[in-house]
C-alpha cells in the first residue's frame, strides 16, 4: 500500500514537473516572438488621395500588419519638415512626403531610405493667380509676392518657372504653410500662389486661376513626386514587415486603376471629400505601377539604381542653391538612399499577381 501511495505521489510530481515545463516553454516562445517583432509601426502620411491613403482607409495595411501581430498607427503630417524630425527622433518608422524633403533627410544624414513612390505630381499641384489681379500670363508676375511651402516640391517646380521665365529675381517669394496660404488668399495678403491640394482646390474656388501646373513641367522633364521613407533602425530589422506594407499599398495602386470610381470613393469618405472631388485629384497625379517602379526610368533594382537618382541630383543641386542643404550628395550616396529591395520582395511573395 505504501509502495502504492509513493508511486501515485511520485507520478504526480512528474506531471506538474512536465506540466510547468510545457507552459514555461510556450512562455518563453511567446516572449521569443515579442522580441522579434514590434508592438506597433508607427506610418506618417499625407492627406491627400494617393494610393496610401486607400490603403489605410480600407484597412488592408492594418490587416496584413495583423499577420504578423503588429498593430499599425497612423500620423498625419502637413510637410515633410515635422516628418523628418519624427524620423529623426524615431517617433515614426514611415513618412509620406514630397520628394524635396526626402532629398533634405538624406542630405541631414537622417539614417532613413526611399522605399516607394506614390505619385509623379501633375495637376494636383499649380501656380494660381487671384482673377482681377492683372497677372494673366507669367511675365506679368513681375514685381509680385508669391506664396508657396519653402523646401517642397511646389518650391522647387515654382523656382523652374521663374528660372524659365527669367524671373527669378523679381518676384518676392513668401514661406507659407497649406493653411497660411489659404488664409493669406481669403484675406487678399497674396495675388499668387503655388500649392498642392486641398488646398490648392480651396484657392481656385476664391476667384483663382491656374496658371501652370507641375503637369506642364512633368511634360518638359521637370519632375517631382510624393515619396515613402523607412528609417532604417526600422527597415533593417523588420525586412518583411516593410515589404508587406508596401504591398498593401501597391495593391491599394492595382485597385485605383482597375476601379477608379470606388478607389475615389474610399478616399473621399476618409478626406471627407466628395467623390467627384477625389476622382478629380486622384486623375491630376501619375501613379506608377509596380512595374515601371521598379524599371529603369525610376527606382530600378536594387543591384541596378534607376533613372531616380539623377532626378534626385537635380533636385538635390537647386535645394543646394536655396541653402537648404549644404552640399548635394554624390551618386554613391544618392544610389544608396534608394532601395528597391522590399517592393521586389513584395512582389516575389506575391509571385507578381496583383
Amino acid at each position: 500500500m505504501h509502495l502504492k501511495r509513493k508511486l501515485i505521489k511520485l507520478g504526480i510530481v512528474l506531471f506538474v514537473i512536465v506540466g510547468l515545463g510545457i507552459s514555461y516553454t510556450n512562455y518563453a516562445g511567446l516572449d521569443q516572438r515579442s522580441q522579434d517583432q514590434p508592438m506597433v509601426v508607427n506610418i506618417g502620411y499625407l492627406r491627400v488621395p494617393n494610393d496610401e491613403m486607400i490603403a489605410i482607409a480600407n484597412d488592408s495595411i492594418s490587416e496584413e500588419l495583423k499577420d504578423y501581430g503588429v498593430r499599425a498607427n497612423f500620423l498625419v503630417f502637413d510637410s515633410g519638415v515635422e516628418a523628418n524630425k519624427a524620423l529623426a527622433s524615431g517617433a515614426i518608422d514611415f513618412a509620406s512626403m514630397g520628394i524635396t524633403n526626402g532629398i533634405i533627410a538624406m542630405a541631414n544624414h537622417l539614417d532613413v531610405e526611399l522605399i516607394w513612390v506614390h505619385e509623379l505630381l501633375g495637376k494636383n499641384e499649380a501656380l494660381v493667380v487671384r482673377e482681377g489681379s492683372g497677372i494673366n500670363r507669367l511675365d506679368d508676375l513681375k514685381g509680385q509676392k508669391i506664396a508657396t511651402t519653402f523646401a517642397s516640391t511646389s518650391h522647387y517646380s515654382l523656382a523652374k518657372v521663374l528660372e524659365a521665365q527669367g524671373l527669378s529675381k523679381d518676384v518676392h517669394l513668401l514661406d507659407m504653410k497649406t493653411v497660411e496660404i489659404a488664409a493669406a488668399w481669403q484675406r487678399g495678403d497674396v495675388d499668387a500662389a503655388y500649392t498642392w491640394e486641398p488646398t490648392l482646390s480651396t484657392i481656385v474656388a476664391d476667384r483663382g486661376q491656374v496658371l501652370v501646373s507641375s503637369e506642364d513641367l512633368t511634360e518638359s522633364g521637370i519632375v517631382t513626386a510624393n515619396i515613402m521613407l523607412g528609417r532604417k533602425g526600422f527597415t533593417k530589422q523588420y525586412p518583411e514587415i516593410t515589404s508587406a506594407i508596401l504591398g498593401a499599398i501597391a495593391k491599394a495602386g492595382d485597385h485605383y486603376r482597375k476601379d477608379p470610381e470606388n478607389a475615389a470613393a474610399i478616399v473621399a469618405k476618409a478626406l471627407e471629400i466628395t467623390p467627384e472631388s477625389a476622382k478629380q485629384q486622384m486623375e491630376g497625379t501619375i501613379w506608377l505601377p509596380v512595374e515601371t517602379l521598379l524599371s529603369e526610368d525610376y527606382m530600378g533594382k536594387r543591384d541596378q539604381i534607376g533613372n531616380l537618382k539623377t532626378i534626385i541630383s537635380e533636385i538635390g543641386q537647386f535645394l543646394v542653391m536655396q541653402r537648404e542643404i549644404r552640399k548635394l550628395p554624390d551618386d554613391s550616396e544618392i544610389e544608396s538612399f534608394i532601395n528597391p529591395s522590399y517592393i521586389e520582395e513584395s512582389v516575389r511573395k506575391t509571385g507578381g499577381k496583383k
